[in-house]
């Protein structure tokens, strides 16, 4: 197994992980690196299982933090996604409205052509009666 070495909160460990997740590795190491760094900022040294205490506590708060707003992101999402298939519903009944729009039309327009015809009839009758 790999052994790496990383730095957190200025203190150095040897960690060792499985092969090629040394860059996973590192880069967890950095995160939790920069929590204790600012911890240590703000609260000065620190024990170091002190120091990692307050830095994974602050890091599950984070976590924590994401869950939920991932979780108002999938509601949001799901409930977004409703309503576009409520539309969807919306528009495709539209459509058929709109097809039966244009059988309507076109039966109106036969049917003012046949009273036209017939009125056209009608007054040849007259002026030829």
């Amino acid at each position: 197994m790999p052994e790496v070495e990383v730095e957190i909160g200025g203190r150095r460990f040897t960690v060792t992980c499985q092969s090629g997740e040394e860059s996973y590795l590192m880069n967890a190491a950095s995160v939790l690196d920069f929590e204790a760094s600012a911890i240590g900022e703000q609260v000065g040294r620190l024990s170091e299982s002190r120091m990692l205490l307050m830095a994974g506590l602050m890091l599950a708060d984070k976590t924590g933090s994401f869950k939920d707003k991932v979780s108002k992101s999938e509601h949001e999402l799901s409930a977004a996604m409703e309503e576009i298939s409520k539309l969807k519903a919306e528009l495709a009944a539209s459509a058929i409205t709109g097809r039966e729009s244009e059988n309507m039309s076109a039966d109106l327009t036969k049917t003012l052509e046949d009273i036209a015809q017939k009125a056209e009839e009608l007054a040849d009758r007259v002026y030829t009666g």
